[in-house]
Protein backbone atom coordinates (compact mmCIF):
# COMPACT_ATOMS: atom_id res chain seq x y z
CA UNK A 1 0.00 0.00 0.00
CA UNK A 2 1.33 3.57 -0.85
CA UNK A 3 1.57 5.59 2.07
CA UNK A 4 0.71 9.37 0.24
CA UNK A 5 3.33 11.88 1.87
CA UNK A 6 5.41 11.83 -1.08
CA UNK A 7 5.11 15.52 -1.35
CA UNK A 8 7.42 16.12 1.64
CA UNK A 9 9.44 13.33 1.34
CA UNK A 10 10.73 14.55 -2.00
CA UNK A 11 11.04 18.18 -0.84
CA UNK A 12 11.83 17.76 2.49
CA UNK A 13 13.57 15.01 3.45
CA UNK A 14 16.94 15.86 2.14
CA UNK A 15 16.21 18.95 4.59
CA UNK A 16 15.43 16.58 7.76
CA UNK A 17 18.69 14.48 7.22
CA UNK A 18 20.95 17.59 6.76
CA UNK A 19 19.79 19.50 9.87
CA UNK A 20 19.13 22.51 7.69
CA UNK A 21 16.96 25.04 5.81
CA UNK A 22 18.02 23.87 2.54
CA UNK A 23 19.07 20.37 2.42
CA UNK A 24 19.40 19.69 -0.99
CA UNK A 25 20.89 23.04 -1.06
CA UNK A 26 23.79 22.35 0.89
CA UNK A 27 23.89 18.60 -0.65
CA UNK A 28 24.48 20.39 -3.94
CA UNK A 29 26.87 23.16 -2.80
CA UNK A 30 29.20 20.19 -1.04
CA UNK A 31 29.15 17.87 -4.76
CA UNK A 32 32.28 18.04 -6.64
CA UNK A 33 32.05 20.23 -9.81
CA UNK A 34 34.93 18.57 -11.21
CA UNK A 35 35.28 15.91 -14.05
CA UNK A 36 31.64 17.02 -15.40
CA UNK A 37 30.37 19.79 -17.95
CA UNK A 38 26.90 21.09 -17.28
CA UNK A 39 24.05 22.30 -19.67
CA UNK A 40 21.36 23.85 -18.04
CA UNK A 41 17.83 24.23 -18.97
CA UNK A 42 17.72 22.57 -22.23
CA UNK A 43 14.44 22.89 -24.30
CA UNK A 44 12.34 20.37 -24.84
CA UNK A 45 8.95 21.48 -24.87
CA UNK A 46 7.42 25.00 -24.38
CA UNK A 47 6.95 26.47 -20.90
CA UNK A 48 8.55 27.14 -17.48
CA UNK A 49 9.38 23.48 -16.68
CA UNK A 50 9.68 22.42 -20.39
CA UNK A 51 13.93 21.73 -19.59
CA UNK A 52 15.96 19.51 -18.47
CA UNK A 53 19.90 19.50 -17.29
CA UNK A 54 22.49 17.62 -18.87
CA UNK A 55 25.32 16.57 -17.21
CA UNK A 56 28.61 15.44 -19.70
CA UNK A 57 31.31 13.60 -18.02
CA UNK A 58 34.86 15.44 -19.43
CA UNK A 59 35.87 12.15 -21.27
CA UNK A 60 32.46 11.22 -23.06
CA UNK A 61 32.49 9.51 -26.47
CA UNK A 62 29.54 8.21 -28.73
CA UNK A 63 28.89 5.39 -26.98
CA UNK A 64 29.25 7.26 -23.49
CA UNK A 65 25.39 5.96 -21.36
CA UNK A 66 23.08 8.72 -20.79
CA UNK A 67 20.55 7.99 -17.77
CA UNK A 68 17.69 9.87 -17.79
CA UNK A 69 16.65 10.85 -14.19
CA UNK A 70 12.89 11.54 -13.30
CA UNK A 71 12.69 13.46 -10.11
CA UNK A 72 9.93 12.58 -7.20
CA UNK A 73 7.57 15.34 -5.49
CA UNK A 74 4.38 13.39 -5.21
CA UNK A 75 3.13 14.84 -8.75
CA UNK A 76 2.34 18.61 -7.64
CA UNK A 77 5.94 19.63 -6.86
CA UNK A 78 10.35 19.18 -7.35
CA UNK A 79 12.79 20.71 -9.50
CA UNK A 80 15.70 19.35 -11.86
CA UNK A 81 18.14 22.10 -9.44
CA UNK A 82 17.80 19.81 -6.44
CA UNK A 83 19.54 16.91 -8.15
CA UNK A 84 23.49 18.04 -8.83
CA UNK A 85 24.25 15.64 -6.26
CA UNK A 86 22.37 13.21 -8.81
CA UNK A 87 24.32 14.17 -12.17
CA UNK A 88 27.46 14.25 -10.52
CA UNK A 89 27.14 11.15 -8.91
CA UNK A 90 26.41 9.13 -12.11
CA UNK A 91 28.55 11.54 -14.77
CA UNK A 92 31.69 10.86 -11.88
CA UNK A 93 31.53 7.30 -13.52
CA UNK A 94 31.48 7.82 -17.01
CA UNK A 95 27.28 8.33 -17.17
CA UNK A 96 25.76 11.64 -19.13
CA UNK A 97 22.60 12.21 -17.06
CA UNK A 98 19.29 14.35 -18.06
CA UNK A 99 17.28 15.48 -15.18
CA UNK A 100 14.10 16.90 -16.91
CA UNK A 101 11.41 19.34 -15.13
CA UNK A 102 8.12 18.34 -15.80
CA UNK A 103 4.59 19.57 -15.52
CA UNK A 104 2.91 18.95 -11.94
CA UNK A 105 -0.68 19.16 -10.37
CA UNK A 106 -2.33 21.31 -10.19
CA UNK A 107 -1.64 22.79 -13.50
CA UNK A 108 -1.85 19.18 -15.03
CA UNK A 109 -3.12 15.64 -14.10
CA UNK A 110 -2.13 12.34 -14.93
CA UNK A 111 -1.07 11.15 -17.67
CA UNK A 112 0.08 15.01 -18.63
CA UNK A 113 3.33 14.71 -16.79
CA UNK A 114 4.77 10.85 -18.33
CA UNK A 115 3.35 12.30 -21.79
CA UNK A 116 6.14 15.36 -20.59
CA UNK A 117 8.86 12.43 -19.37
CA UNK A 118 8.06 11.13 -23.35
CA UNK A 119 9.02 14.51 -24.91
CA UNK A 120 12.14 14.75 -22.44
CA UNK A 121 13.08 11.02 -23.78
CA UNK A 122 12.53 11.96 -26.97
CA UNK A 123 14.86 14.80 -26.72
CA UNK A 124 17.27 13.00 -25.51
CA UNK A 125 17.55 10.56 -27.70
CA UNK A 126 18.30 13.73 -30.28
CA UNK A 127 20.62 14.97 -28.72
CA UNK A 128 22.58 11.44 -28.02
CA UNK A 129 21.86 10.91 -32.16
CA UNK A 130 22.60 14.56 -33.23
CA UNK A 131 25.48 15.71 -30.37
CA UNK A 132 25.31 18.76 -28.68
CA UNK A 133 25.38 20.74 -25.35
CA UNK A 134 28.34 18.90 -24.85
CA UNK A 135 27.25 15.26 -25.91
CA UNK A 136 29.02 13.89 -28.66
CA UNK A 137 26.69 12.26 -31.53
CA UNK A 138 26.93 8.93 -31.27
CA UNK A 139 25.34 5.48 -30.10
CA UNK A 140 24.34 5.90 -26.96
CA UNK A 141 22.97 3.42 -24.80
CA UNK A 142 19.88 5.07 -22.57
CA UNK A 143 18.68 4.17 -19.69
CA UNK A 144 15.18 5.43 -17.50
CA UNK A 145 15.70 5.83 -13.87
CA UNK A 146 13.53 7.43 -11.30
CA UNK A 147 12.91 7.62 -7.15
CA UNK A 148 9.27 7.72 -5.89
CA UNK A 149 6.78 9.28 -8.07
CA UNK A 150 9.69 9.86 -10.54
CA UNK A 151 9.92 6.53 -10.48
CA UNK A 152 6.27 6.04 -11.86
CA UNK A 153 6.76 8.00 -14.75
CA UNK A 154 9.73 6.57 -15.73
CA UNK A 155 8.09 3.08 -15.32
CA UNK A 156 5.48 3.48 -17.30
CA UNK A 157 7.68 5.23 -19.79
CA UNK A 158 9.66 1.87 -20.10
CA UNK A 159 7.26 -0.63 -19.83
CA UNK A 160 4.54 1.39 -21.55
CA UNK A 161 6.05 2.39 -24.66
CA UNK A 162 3.01 3.99 -26.12
CA UNK A 163 4.10 7.02 -24.38
CA UNK A 164 7.50 7.22 -25.74
CA UNK A 165 6.20 6.59 -29.41
CA UNK A 166 4.04 9.39 -29.63
CA UNK A 167 6.86 11.61 -28.76
CA UNK A 168 8.65 10.64 -31.14
CA UNK A 169 10.98 8.16 -29.50
CA UNK A 170 12.36 5.39 -30.99
CA UNK A 171 15.78 3.72 -29.73
CA UNK A 172 15.07 0.39 -27.46
CA UNK A 173 16.00 1.26 -23.92
CA UNK A 174 19.03 -0.21 -22.57
CA UNK A 175 17.42 -0.47 -18.99
CA UNK A 176 15.05 0.80 -16.45
CA UNK A 177 15.91 2.02 -12.68
CA UNK A 178 13.63 2.40 -9.97
CA UNK A 179 14.38 3.79 -6.64
CA UNK A 180 11.18 3.97 -3.41
CA UNK A 181 8.84 3.72 -6.34
CA UNK A 182 5.27 3.42 -6.03
CA UNK A 183 4.09 1.01 -8.89
CA UNK A 184 0.81 -0.79 -8.09
CA UNK A 185 -0.54 1.81 -5.36
CA UNK A 186 -4.43 1.36 -5.86
CA UNK A 187 -6.93 2.16 -4.11
CA UNK A 188 -6.53 5.36 -3.81
CA UNK A 189 -7.76 6.96 -0.40
CA UNK A 190 -6.72 10.46 0.03
CA UNK A 191 -8.88 12.95 -2.53
CA UNK A 192 -6.17 15.00 -3.71
CA UNK A 193 -4.34 12.29 -5.37
CA UNK A 194 -7.69 11.32 -6.51
CA UNK A 195 -7.75 14.55 -8.53
CA UNK A 196 -4.23 14.10 -9.90
CA UNK A 197 -5.38 10.82 -11.08
CA UNK A 198 -8.78 10.82 -12.49
CA UNK A 199 -10.96 8.14 -12.25
CA UNK A 200 -11.18 7.46 -16.24
CA UNK A 201 -7.07 6.88 -16.57
CA UNK A 202 -6.30 5.30 -13.02
CA UNK A 203 -5.77 1.83 -14.01
CA UNK A 204 -3.63 2.60 -16.50
CA UNK A 205 -1.74 4.82 -14.36
CA UNK A 206 0.05 1.59 -12.55
CA UNK A 207 2.91 0.60 -14.35
CA UNK A 208 2.81 -3.19 -13.31
CA UNK A 209 -0.52 -3.44 -15.27
CA UNK A 210 2.11 -2.84 -18.65
CA UNK A 211 4.60 -5.88 -17.54
CA UNK A 212 3.80 -8.25 -20.18
CA UNK A 213 7.27 -9.90 -21.01
CA UNK A 214 7.45 -8.05 -24.62
CA UNK A 215 10.61 -8.25 -26.52
CA UNK A 216 11.51 -4.77 -26.18
CA UNK A 217 10.90 -4.37 -22.27
CA UNK A 218 14.22 -3.47 -20.75
CA UNK A 219 16.14 -5.22 -17.98
CA UNK A 220 14.99 -3.24 -14.41
CA UNK A 221 17.20 -3.07 -10.72
CA UNK A 222 14.62 -2.17 -8.32
CA UNK A 223 15.54 -0.52 -5.14
CA UNK A 224 13.80 0.21 -2.12
CA UNK A 225 14.65 0.07 1.74
CA UNK A 226 12.87 -1.66 4.04
CA UNK A 227 12.21 0.96 6.66
CA UNK A 228 10.61 2.99 3.80
CA UNK A 229 7.27 4.66 5.70
CA UNK A 230 6.09 6.71 2.29
CA UNK A 231 6.16 4.06 -0.22
CA UNK A 232 5.53 0.62 0.66
CA UNK A 233 8.36 -1.62 -0.06
CA UNK A 234 5.30 -4.21 -1.25
CA UNK A 235 5.53 -1.92 -4.49
CA UNK A 236 8.45 -3.20 -5.55
CA UNK A 237 8.67 -6.32 -4.37
CA UNK A 238 5.23 -6.15 -6.80
CA UNK A 239 6.78 -5.06 -9.55
CA UNK A 240 9.58 -7.39 -9.55
CA UNK A 241 7.76 -10.56 -9.32
CA UNK A 242 5.66 -9.55 -12.14
CA UNK A 243 8.47 -9.07 -14.54
CA UNK A 244 10.01 -12.43 -13.51
CA UNK A 245 6.57 -13.90 -13.71
CA UNK A 246 6.38 -13.38 -17.68
CA UNK A 247 10.16 -13.91 -17.83
CA UNK A 248 11.70 -10.08 -17.57
CA UNK A 249 15.12 -9.61 -16.14
CA UNK A 250 14.72 -8.06 -12.78
CA UNK A 251 17.20 -7.46 -9.91
CA UNK A 252 15.45 -6.75 -6.59
CA UNK A 253 17.40 -4.98 -3.82
CA UNK A 254 15.88 -4.27 -0.44
CA UNK A 255 17.99 -2.75 2.25
CA UNK A 256 17.84 -2.92 5.55
CA UNK A 257 17.07 0.33 7.87
CA UNK A 258 17.28 2.77 4.65
CA UNK A 259 14.36 4.93 4.44
CA UNK A 260 12.49 6.69 1.40
CA UNK A 261 14.60 9.52 1.20
CA UNK A 262 17.62 7.40 1.52
CA UNK A 263 17.05 6.00 -1.53
CA UNK A 264 18.26 8.08 -3.55
CA UNK A 265 20.59 10.36 -0.84
CA UNK A 266 22.39 7.02 -1.05
CA UNK A 267 23.79 8.33 -4.85
CA UNK A 268 25.41 11.29 -2.98
CA UNK A 269 28.75 11.62 -2.94
CA UNK A 270 29.59 14.60 -0.82
CA UNK A 271 28.32 12.93 2.54
CA UNK A 272 27.70 9.68 3.67
CA UNK A 273 23.95 9.51 3.42
CA UNK A 274 21.88 6.57 3.23
CA UNK A 275 23.47 3.37 2.34
CA UNK A 276 27.05 3.11 -0.13
CA UNK A 277 25.68 -0.44 -1.05
CA UNK A 278 22.96 0.98 -2.72
CA UNK A 279 25.25 3.40 -5.00
CA UNK A 280 27.34 -0.10 -5.61
CA UNK A 281 24.87 -2.34 -7.01
CA UNK A 282 23.16 0.25 -9.08
CA UNK A 283 26.54 1.33 -10.51
CA UNK A 284 27.26 -2.22 -10.90
CA UNK A 285 23.80 -2.74 -12.93
CA UNK A 286 24.48 0.00 -14.94
CA UNK A 287 28.13 -1.10 -16.07
CA UNK A 288 26.46 -4.28 -17.30
CA UNK A 289 23.54 -3.62 -18.93
CA UNK A 290 24.91 -1.01 -20.87
CA UNK A 291 28.50 -2.60 -21.54
CA UNK A 292 30.13 0.68 -19.83
CA UNK A 293 33.97 0.67 -18.34
CA UNK A 294 33.50 1.58 -15.00
CA UNK A 295 36.62 4.01 -14.13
Amino acid sequence: MLSFLLRAAALLGLAALLSACSGAAVLNALTSRAGYETARSVRYAPGPRGTLDLYVPDDAGPRTPVVVFFYGGSWDSGSKSLYRFVGQSLASQGYAVAVPDYRVYPEVRFPDFVEDGAKAVAAVERLAREGGDGLPAGRHPIVLMGHSAGAQIAALLAFDERYRRAAGARERLAGFVGLAGPYNFLPLREERYKRIFPLSTREASQPIRFVDGAPGEPPAFLAAGLSDTTVDPKNTRSMAARIRAVGGRVEERLYPDLDHIGAVSSLATALPLGQRQLRADLLDFLGRITGARRP
